[in-house]
């Protein structure tokens, strides 16, 4: 199955609904991690540090998927659709900037 941000948000609303629905809706929680994740990308970065033979720990991998993780969880609280927030940018910044290249051009 292809993820989509849509099915990401769905996915972690499923799971939290299901392990954690008292953290549902804290965002001030996710927002402190995401905090630390974005920490730990940038050391991450400035180590060069990648994944190599599946070990992703303490990798840039591994850092850009938690700060993923809790951009989503933050969206999920406010019930913000990411996928149609970011078309809606887009479209904003195509006018903004000048530029005609848009995402769902085929």
């Amino acid at each position: 199955m292809e993820l989509t941000l849509k099915r990401l948000q769905e996915y972690l609303n499923e799971k939290y609904t299901l392990l954690k629905p008292e953290d549902l809706k804290n965002t001030q929680r996710y927002f402190l991690k995401l905090v630390e994740e974005v920490g730990e990308l940038a050391k991450a970065i400035r180590k060069e540090k990648r994944m190599k033979d599946d070990k992703i720990k303490g990798t840039i991998e591994e850092e850009l998927s938690d700060v993923l993780y809790y951009t989503a969880m933050i969206a999920n609280t406010y019930d913000i659709d990411l996928e149609t927030v970011f078309r809606e940018k887009e479209k904003y910044n195509s006018k903004r900037y000048g530029y005609e290249f848009i995402i769902d051009k085929k």
